[in-house]
């Protein structure tokens, strides 16, 4: 069950089954854009006119108590028949209504998704869509624990227990520098002169990460091979560091679409080849419906050539 309340859910129902998702008072009140009292007050009210405890407030953290825990169930339900009905409603008119709660791991996020939304609200524009951007690994833990309907991740997921389906092919690409020997008109490297270079990573749990670490290994270069001297958290952060003069980096060939700054130049390593598909998951179980159901249709049409 993903975050975001639908218009014809329960207010008060809602705000208990958010707060009973993430045991946490204050990031349940992040998700709904209110102050913290607000939250407490509403799940007190429940309380008081059901009569039980729903939560144990301890030093420990929150708890569910077993009359909460049942709620939990009946609000999940609840929450699901309400988008399941918004769906059949914006059928009738041909038209999505609802909520539609996306997760897109960084590259895809900044790149990508954008132009996704464009053509899916053009279509759809009374849907309300949220958007989680982070690196691969979160990008499935949010999956997991249903904060999100759908992902677009950029390196395989890790577990079986999720549906995955190709969305797009992408090339990972060294730059460097333009003041780099690198950068020569020839534009043409060999992977063993990336032994010595200060090279600048993305961090842990990112698919850009680890299709460049599995591409360098069987190229020949292991971890104790290359010398890596800066984690950074987004393509754009590799980008400046470049062009700062830090090191060399690899990012997607969808961040260089758009002209690029004159200090940083693409190049090609003569023996490695990154290529990687871009990818959906979702849930186990039947397809998605509603909003999600559309969005995966559009997405599955989506064609873009990179820009030169």
């Amino acid at each position: 069950m993903t975050n975001t309340p639908t218009p014809i859910e329960s207010f008060r129902l809602t705000v208990f089954r958010i707060v009973a998702e993430r045991l946490n008072f204050t990031q349940a009140a992040d998700v709904l854009h209110l102050t913290q009292p607000a939250v407490t007050s509403q799940v007190k009210a429940l309380e008081t006119e059901l009569g039980l405890r729903l939560f144990d407030r301890a030093a420990g953290g929150v708890h569910l108590t077993p009359a909460g825990e049942r709620l939990h169930r009946f609000a999940v339900e609840t929450g699901e028949r309400a988008r399941q009905t918004l769906g059949e409603l914006g059928a009738l008119s041909g038209e999505q209504l609802g909520n539609l709660a996306l997760g897109a791991s960084t590259t895809i996020a900044q790149y990508l998704l954008p132009r996704l939304l464009v053509q899916f609200l053009q279509l759809h524009p009374r849907v309300d869509i949220s958007v989680v951007g982070a690196n691969t690994a979160q990008i499935v833990a949010s999956l997991m624990e249903r904060r999100i309907q759908f992902g677009l991740i950029e390196g395989p997921p890790g577990r079986a227990d999720i549906k995955v389906e190709r969305f797009l092919e992408d090339e990972i690409v060294m730059i460097v520098p333009a003041s780099h020997p690198f950068a020569s008109a020839a534009g043409l490297a060999d992977v063993d002169h990336l032994r010595h270079e200060p090279l600048l990573v993305r961090e842990p749990g990112s698919g850009t990460r680890k299709v460049v670490e599995e591409a360098l290994r069987r190229a020949g270069l292991g971890p104790r091979e290359t010398r890596i001297v800066m984690e950074l958290d987004s393509t754009e952060a590799i980008k400046s560091a470049v062009e700062a003069g830090l090191g060399i980096g690899f990012v997607s060939r969808w961040a260089l679409r758009s002209a690029e700054s004159p200090t940083i130049r693409a190049v090609r390593v003569h023996g490695l080849e990154i290529r990687r598909e871009l990818q959906f998951i979702y849930p186990h179980g039947p397809e998605p419906e509603g909003p999600a159901q559309e969005f995966l249709r559009i997405a599955r049409q989506f064609r873009s050539p990179y820009l030169a």
